[in-house]
């Protein structure tokens, strides 16, 4: 009985270790010899849509979930706010997040780290076309990214809840945007920040039940700080 109990409880605790990944850190090791050239901030853009412009976040210059990223990593960091409301990630949505000022502004930043927030406007009946484009334009975009002159780590989020279906979004379809993430994620060895699962079972955090207002941008902070500190 005792034999049967422990065997029990190792393969509990390894199912439980493969389950839990640990994510990769930024190191800042690998960017030492900047102080020979002069330049020892790590650059890091947030992109994104509303939610990470901030959106319904009172302050958002100083609460939005980039802003408060700022804070938590501190000097040595400059954290840049590429968030674009309404911005889908799919090519053919009304409004392509390729298409925007912040896209270009991202790409002129070179960054060191790209944090990668979007898909929630891509549940919108207009613009979701299905998992495949989902999937090949989210892979087009992180090649995109990896391309640039900087050669920037790249971290992708799952979009955070839907509380309530509205302007279109719907949490029906970001069930398949989670699933579709997550597979281009696991393909490319992109490492993944679980936004959804951190802000789930705080609607009290979303007064329009789609944007998170300055205690969820706290939570989303906090979320993306564990995942990429140093």
């Amino acid at each position: 009985m005792k034999l049967r109990l422990f065997v029990l409880l190792s393969l509990i605790s390894i199912f439980a270790g493969c389950r839990t990944k640990q994510l990769p850190h930024i190191r800042v090791e690998d960017y030492q010899d900047r102080r020979r050239t002069g330049n020892p901030v790590i650059k890091i853009a947030c992109v994104g849509d509303s939610i990470t412009y901030g959106a319904g976040v009172e302050g958002r210059e100083t609460n939005s979930y980039p802003a408060q990223l700022a804070e938590y990593l501190g000097k040595g960091f400059q954290v840049r706010n590429f968030g674009r409301s309404g911005a889908t990630l799919m090519r053919n949505g009304d409004l392509p997040y390729w298409t925007t000022e912040e896209m270009k502004a991202a790409d002129e930043f070179q960054p060191d780290v790209v944090i990668i927030k979007l898909g929630t406007n891509d549940t919108k009946p207009q613009n979701w076309k299905g998992r495949a484009p989902f999937i090949a334009d989210y892979t087009a975009l992180i090649e995109h990214f990896r391309s640039l002159k900087s050669k920037p780590k790249i971290w992708a989020c799952l979009p955070v809840p839907v509380y309530g279906d509205k302007w279109g979004i719907n949490a029906n379809t970001l069930d398949a945007v989670l699933e579709a993430t997550q597979d281009v994620c696991d393909k490319r060895k992109v490492p993944v920040i679980d936004l959804n699962d951190a802000l789930m079972g705080h609607p009290e955090m979303f007064p329009d039940q789609i944007h998170p207002n300055a205690a969820g941008a706290v939570l989303m902070a906090k979320t993306v700080y564990q995942a990429i500190r140093p």
